[in-house]
């Protein structure tokens, strides 16, 4: 099954709510995956932009790019970027041209076997691949029982990464993690559910009934006005490109889109 677009079926229904709950990034977790320096980043994966406006801010010049239109109508809505419709498998980018490539929360939705090569290619020499996971702290009861109630299972970042350095285009990657809180209050919560793309796939009745045990477990948990506070951990991997290991042929192939 061709996961990124399961991904973009359940999204593009909940963009406006991916938008709203999503939490950010901390500063420090921004910095250490691209660098104090200002520098051309590419996006892959970009969502509705919680990452793109963390680099903006730190100074980056950055194209974000998604497979989904409505979810990059909801960026280009709030940060001045440029955007472009597109897949991590088939980047239409020319050669050299980023000193890096970030994936927030979105890496494990690509085929590393044909998005590897297109990363490699696409960055300069020298340049490297950031990825980041923002991870629920189980240790919280509250949080174990949300996780029960929408029945997800953790992504082993471990694997994920280690895909890197298997594929002889990019070195072994250096790992930093970086904790943060998010205040919830009972519509974020919810939206921050809605927005899962294994919760919005769903048929509506079970949806309904998904979001029915959430709200009972904010009501049930919430502390008056303050509502809940959400613990993450900022699982950052960066890995440096290996640009002599690409195949001749992966660096000349045809563009479709110049952004100069």
């Amino acid at each position: 099954m061709d996961r990124s677009w399961e991904r973009t079926r359940g999204y593009d229904a909940y963009a406006s709510d991916y938008a709203l709950a999503r939490p950010s990034y901390p500063e420090r977790a921004v910095r250490w995956l691209v660098g104090e320096t200002p520098v051309r980043v590419l996006e892959v994966g970009a969502g509705s932009g919680q990452m793109t406006g963390a680099l903006l801010q730190a100074g980056h010049e950055v194209v974000a790019l998604d497979r989904s239109s409505e979810i990059l109508g909801q960026l280009a809505s709030r940060l001045d970027v440029p955007v472009v419709r597109g897949v991590a498998e088939r980047l239409p980018f020319h050669a050299g041209a980023f000193d890096v490539v970030v994936a927030a929360e979105s890496f494990h939705w690509f085929d590393p076997l044909r998005t590897l090569p297109e990363l490699a290619r696409v960055l300069r020499t020298g340049g490297r691949l950031s990825l980041v996971w923002n991870t629920r702290d189980e240790s919280v009861p509250w949080v174990r029982r949300l996780t029960s109630i929408i029945d997800a299972e953790p992504d082993d970042l471990e694997e994920i990464t280690a895909s890197l350095p298997l594929s002889g285009l990019f070195g072994l990657p250096e790992s930093s993690e970086y904790g943060f809180w998010q205040q919830l209050d009972l519509d974020a919560l919810l939206a921050l559910v809605a927005s899962r793309s294994s919760i919005a796939a769903r048929r509506a009745a079970e949806r309904d009934h998904i979001l029915a045990q959430v709200a009972g477990l904010y009501e049930s948990h919430a502390s008056g006005h303050n509502g809940l506070r959400m613990r993450y951990a900022t699982r950052c991997f960066r890995a440096e490109v290996h640009k002599d290991a690409l195949n001749p042929g992966t660096v000349a192939r045809e563009l479709r889109v110049d952004l100069g």
